[in-house]
């Protein structure tokens, strides 16, 4: 009896153990359906990068405030294939997806941004940005191995400096903090946005062609986005430019507006009561403001 229960305590111990063992706060995973498209994610960001016979394409080291993530980054492209790191491309300028490339830099891969990521982080200066090598206009094709891929600029939207990454065999793209999947954007995705140009954005990718969406954050449940995610998202900033400016006109933006414009036609979108206040202020400094 005495061992029965000996053994049981050591049992209920090991087994307390292992359930309070944390996940790891990172991740890299194939995209289903190609042979070399993978997603690094660490906690809520994520970039691809492109496995070619002539070496690897990666994106956004996404490492602000968390100094470990681009080595593991790098570490986590070493599992899959001894190829050199070719490329580190930029999706924009904010630290919080492209802080901390030197590991791929001291890799010996070339950083890529638009010219506009590349003025703008020559001004900043910010800790731990390392600054493009080379700048993208509208558009620019980068040919590795068996692979290509474009760079587009679509225009201002979450930010004025964003390249879209089109994977044109696999229909692939990856974009970045510009197209919500089935959310409201966030305070910190509209608060320096470009009102009325993020829409021409939206429709200018939505113009390339391309099936799935790798995003800067995971979507929902992991998922990929769809043609159907931008095209909604582009319905929503429709929709709420043309009841802002109505606000506006009648002089009531950036109060009651914030209160009395409601869009019920996408209550069902995530974080819609959170998120909804803070995309009519942005709005209401455009419409009323001119800002």
């Amino acid at each position: 009896m005495r061992l029965a229960i000996a053994a049981l305590a050591v049992l209920t111990a090991t087994t307390g153990a292992v359930a309070q063992t944390p996940a790891p706060p990172f991740a890299t995973t194939k995209v289903e359906g190609t042979e070399n498209v993978y997603i690094f994610r660490y906690q809520n960001h994520q970039s691809m990068f492109v496995v070619t016979s002539a070496g690897v394409i990666a994106t956004d080291p996404i490492s602000y405030g968390r100094p470990q993530a681009a080595q593991t980054y790098v570490e986590e492209i070493k599992k899959i294939t001894q190829a050199p790191i070719r490329y580190l491309i930029y999706s924009h300028h904010h630290y919080d997806h492209i802080a901390g490339g030197k590991p791929f830099k001291d890799a010996g891969a070339i950083v890529v941004a638009h010219k506009r990521a590349r003025e703008r982080l020559v001004t900043l200066k910010g800790k731990d940005v390392v600054i493009p090598d080379q700048t993208v206009g509208n558009k620019r094709v980068i040919t590795l191995g068996d692979t290509e891929l474009e760079l587009h600029y679509t225009g201002r939207n979450h930010s004025d400096s964003s390249l879209v990454m089109l994977l044109p065999k696999e229909r692939i793209i990856f974009a970045v903090d510009f197209n919500t999947l089935g959310a409201v954007p966030s305070r910190l995705g509209v608060n320096d946005a470009y009102p009325i140009e993020w829409e021409a954005s939206l429709r200018r990718t939505l113009a390339l062609k391309w099936e799935r969406q790798i995003p800067g954050h995971p979507g929902p449940g992991g998922r990929l986005g769809t043609r159907q995610d931008m095209e909604q998202q582009l319905a929503f900033m429709t929709a709420l430019s043309d009841e802002v400016k109505k606000a506006s006109d009648a002089g009531k933006c950036f109060s009651p507006a914030d209160k009395e414009v409601t869009l019920p036609q996408f209550s069902t979108l995530d974080d819609y009561e959170q998120n909804l206040p803070w995309n009519i202020h942005r709005w209401c400094g455009y419409w009323g403001r001119g800002i």
